[in-house]
């Protein structure tokens, strides 16, 4: 571990350290034309951006908002899309459809 300073790396970092510096580039073999296609794909996906969107809300609501996504340790954006995604895919239930 000559390129870390391992004071700031915790156990399981230096681990992952000593296993990359312990792999030989010599080992490792070109990927195919199909893997590095595979490859392309998946990290062009990965960047892809998101959609923006706007809406006006009730500045009670989004303090409201604010307040549950700091409980849940996020950003209130990223909990807002959280529970978008929760409810279009069927994760996120109303309470009346659960008592019935």
């Amino acid at each position: 571990m000559t390129k870390y300073n391992p004071r700031y790396l915790d156990d399981e970092e230096k681990d992952i350290v000593e296993s990359i510096e312990a792999v030989s580039l010599k080992d490792i073999s070109k990927p195919t034309k199909r893997e590095q296609t595979e490859i392309k794909k998946a990290a062009k996906d990965y960047l892809k951006k998101d959609t923006k969107m706007n809406i006006r809300i009730d500045p009670y609501e989004l303090n409201r908002i604010k307040e549950e996504a700091a409980r849940e340790g996020l950003k209130y954006q990223t909990f807002i899309k959280s529970i978008l995604h929760k409810y279009i895919s069927g994760q996120l239930i109303e309470k009346s459809k659960l008592t019935g």
